[in-house]
């Protein structure tokens, strides 16, 4: 059984002109989430991420289509207490400490008081918040904002995990504390699902991704997978000698050549003419430096599938 089944799910909205069609938000979007895994929904601004993550925890109303949540329909609100969720911008009460907000969505999430009294020290324990549980909500950082966030959407240990842009407007080190929760949170058996437009981010800690251009689902499946099955994209040639940028091969077939000093930087768009290249530098009596083959990256992959849907 999937955590996350979307089938065929298209979302319009009224234009708000007279006479003009409905705009469309999402088209035909088909992907599912397995169990336990990390999945990352990448998309640049407006491609229709938030929009998918309302249909997903029963916030929004698909056009058509079906949407499953951990083997349930979404409707089904039976589910809502196996998902926590943290919205990209959530509205806190600013006045509440960071302990007293925790406990007020606890009790929301239904959990006594004993389970209260476990979880919110460990919770502000986990997301470094100690020292600040007595602080009010008003005086948080960005980050701490964040983390307490997170502790909000884990707090009744759910087994689906949604979170809606979560490294967005953190600094390094914030970044860094959300992907490591992310990861603990997989080492548990759980299964988290979260947006971003940060692509460093989703191939650091996602299992599968899916990228979504202007509502539309343009790839979806293993970075690796995604990227291709290892082959180098690109081959760097370093090598010291004079005039190694005249050689034929190198004229021929590299799409790059730098000199500086007595090294030259030669770029092949891959590894094909390889041997001639070295050979012909070798022949001419070049000193072989390094060659460092540069595989594909999802950011390689993201521009190539969004240039093209344009």
């Amino acid at each position: 059984m999937d955590a996350i089944r979307i089938e065929h799910v298209s979302k319009t909205v009224p234009s708000g002109w007279p006479g003009q069609p409905p705009v469309t938000i999402l088209s035909d979007l088909s992907f599912s989430v397995g169990k336990g895994e990390i999945y990352g929904f990448l998309g640049p601004n407006g491609a229709g991420k938030t929009t998918t993550l309302k249909i997903l925890m029963g916030l929004m109303q698909a056009s058509s289509g079906h949407v499953e949540v951990l083997g349930a329909p979404v409707q089904d609100v039976r589910i809502h207490g196996k998902v926590g969720f943290l919205p990209e911008s959530p509205y806190f009460y600013d006045y509440l400490t960071g302990e007293e907000f925790l406990r007020f969505y606890g009790r929301l999430a239904g959990l006594g008081r004993a389970d209260l009294e476990r979880r919110v020290p460990e919770l502000l324990k986990r997301m470094r918040l100690e020292e600040a549980k007595g602080r009010h909500l008003r005086r948080f950082s960005k980050g701490m904002l964040q983390r307490v966030g997170l502790a909000q959407a884990i707090i009744h240990d759910p087994e689906l995990v949604v979170l809606d842009e979560p490294m967005s407007g953190l600094d390094p080190i914030g970044r860094k504390e959300v992907r490591d929760l992310i990861l603990q949170l997989r080492d548990q058996g759980k299964t988290v699902f979260f947006s971003t437009h940060i692509i460093a981010d989703v191939e650091m800690v996602c299992d599968r991704v899916g990228i979504l251009h202007k509502g539309r689902l343009l790839a979806t499946g293993a970075i690796e997978d995604l990227v291709g099955d290892g082959e180098a994209q690109t081959v760097e040639i370093v090598s010291e000698g004079k005039g190694l940028d005249r050689l034929a091969p190198v004229k021929a077939y590299a799409t790059r050549v730098l000199n500086r000093g007595n090294r030259c930087l030669i770029v092949l768009p891959g590894p094909d003419h390889l041997d001639d290249v070295i050979t012909a530098i070798r022949q001419h009596k070049g000193n072989l430096v390094s060659v460092t083959p540069h595989k594909g990256s999802l950011e390689d992959v993201f521009i190539r599938q969004t240039s093209r849907a344009m």
